[in-house]
């Protein structure tokens, strides 16, 4: 889940993120390192294609097969290549054109030694043949691993979910998100009267004499290593068809079995979500994979184009509104927040984990848009700000670079809240419409940072915008427009934010709406009125204070 933070958020109430500070302030390891830096032995490859290739043990939680991995050569002379794959799980071997190479592990990391010196421009192969049995999530999907569950019916049920801690929890690959494969086979060995369902497109189905089946699954579109999809269960299937702006997206719904009915009625939803993001954002990314909701045994995740589900059916988060307002109960969170990650996570795609609020302020705000296109701004307006109730202001959004640390869960409210302030600023929805396209557009599958984000939201609005995501995204404090008056004279300045901070705000004084650009210093308004009543607007997240009268 992308939802990490916030979802463990929602299951304690207005408790949000207990372990974060705590995991921003520890020191870090050299396994830190290998796996959130580009390392010399990632830097110079670079992917192109994987097959994963795995038959799946239910009767005791194992996994066995291999990874294909095809890459081009970006530095020539380079032999050495990393390889992640997390204990328990273990490399058996690895080869190259049909023979045994060197493989050498450091904890999370294996280091293959090639046959021959890499040479620029050419393309090659290896094998990474693997087995054991997986890290069981303990809380899923807010700890990584695999699920291994029994439905009411006692069949097997097994699903992954593992952001953040890695998808070398199971497979073995290049377990850093600055790279993705253009394009995957994923094959999947399922016990007797059980179906697997990944990413992108069914080629085919395998049957073998014990009655176990492999089904072939081919993503056509780049794909992040966290959004690689297992789903494993007596699934029923039925397939609809959406007409977009691309044409029609083919659409397949994979509940359990005995829940069919309830996922007909509830699921319908995708229609309204694909509406409406389509019409905010642009056109659904991954036309050519087809979108699915497929039902598991956890809350859920985003999943490239096998978005998983466990909201039980129901609106709300779990039955719950979280912006208190009434509104978040007029969709289904888990529809709809997940699949606004078809857009920002996995259209957009953050290169260091740091940098997760790209995903989840985005479609934290997604959800406020759906209601926008359906329910009118007022309910979104109302929604968005309703979720400052959860915002904790503990740490900086931003996490740390280099080491897989990512930051506070602020990232989904509060960075929700900060995009809603850059709608206000920008005061013209088709403009700020034509923007979130422009972003989907633009970086188009593509891994980005948060310098590319914050640089193309600064040069599509008009303004220097730095200040501002220096405020949201690296301070804690919530800004804090300062007035006093002197006979006629307002006088106003911004308090509580780093030193150039320079926000425009939207106020009323005496009932008149008017925009203020207040800096830290003093700045003076010249009034019709003696002691005028001055308001912000609400949609602005900032407080006021009078300090006259303080």
């Amino acid at each position: 889940m992308k939802t990490r933070h916030l979802l463990r958020t929602m299951a304690l109430g207005s408790i949000l993120c207990l372990g974060t500070a705590a995991a921003q302030a520890q020191e870090f390891t050299r396994q830190d390192t290998l796996r959130g830096s580009i390392t010399p032995e990632r830097a110079w490859w670079d992917l192109s294609f994987y097959h994963l290739d795995i038959a799946v043990n239910p009767q005791d939680s194992s996994i066995s097969g291999s990874n294909t991995i095809r890459y081009k050569v970006l530095e020539p002379n380079q032999q050495r290549m990393q390889v992640d794959l997390q204990p328990p799980m273990r490399i058996s071997r690895v080869t190259q054109q049909g023979k045994d190479v060197p493989v050498q592990q450091d904890g999370n990391a294996w280091f293959v030694q090639l046959r021959e010196p890499q040479q620029a421009g050419t393309e090659g192969e290896i094998k990474v043949y693997y087995s054991g049995k997986p890290q069981v999530s303990e809380n899923p999907p807010w700890s990584g691993g695999i699920t291994w569950a029994r439905d009411a019916n006692g069949k097997p049920w097994v699903a992954n979910s593992n952001q953040g801690d890695g998808a070398s929890l199971w497979w073995p690959c290049k377990d850093h998100m600055y790279d993705e494969p253009d394009s995957m086979r994923i094959s999947v060995r399922a016990p007797k009267g059980l179906m697997d369902v990944s990413n992108g497109q069914l080629k085919g189905v395998q049957e073998h004499a014990d009655g176990s089946k492999t089904y072939h699954w081919y993503v056509a579109n780049p794909i992040n290593n966290y959004g690689v999809n297992l789903s494993i269960g007596d699934y029923a299937h039925y397939a609809e068809t959406y007409k977009g702006e691309k044409g029609e997206l083919a659409l397949n719904f994979f509940p359990l079995r005995y829940n069919l009915d309830k996922a007909k009625k509830q699921w319908a939803q995708t229609h309204q979500m694909l509406e409406a993001f389509e019409h905010w954002f642009g056109p659904y990314p991954f036309y050519e994979d087809g979108f699915k909701l497929i039902e598991v045994p956890y809350l859920g995740m985003e999943h490239q184009s096998a978005v998983t589900y466990g909201n039980g059916y129901q609106n709300g988060y779990r039955g719950r509104d979280l912006s208190g307002t009434g509104w978040g109960l007029k969709f289904d969170f888990i529809i709809i927040h997940e699949a606004g990650h078809e857009w920002f996570a996995n259209n957009i795609t953050y290169k260091d984990v740091a940098d997760m609020w790209i995903h989840e302020s985005f479609t934290n705000y997604s959800e406020s848009l759906f209601l926008d296109y359906h329910y009118g701004t007022q309910a979104a307006n109302e929604y968005v700000i309703g979720l400052r109730n959860i915002i904790q202001n503990d740490i900086p959004i931003i996490g740390v670079y280099n080491v897989n640390q990512e930051g506070s869960g602020d990232m989904y409210p509060k960075g929700s809240n900060m995009l809603h302030n850059l709608r206000q600023i920008v005061n013209n929805d088709e403009k700020w419409r034509s923007i979130l396209r422009g972003l989907n557009k633009d970086f188009y599958h593509q891994t980005v940072t948060t310098q590319q984000i914050e640089s193309y939201l600064s040069q599509h609005i008009g303004r220097d915008l730095t200040p501002v995501f220096d405020q949201y995204l690296r301070d804690v404090r919530i800004p804090r427009l300062e007035y006093r008056v002197n006979g006629k004279t307002l006088q106003y300045r911004w308090a509580n934010t780093v030193d150039t901070f320079n926000m425009p705000v939207k106020v009323t004084v005496n009932g008149e709406a008017q925009w203020l650009e207040p800096t830290t210093t003093w700045q003076e308004l010249k009034l019709k009125k003696k002691k005028p009543k001055l308001e912000v607007d609400p949609n602005f997240y900032v407080t006021a204070q009078n300090v006259a009268a303080a």
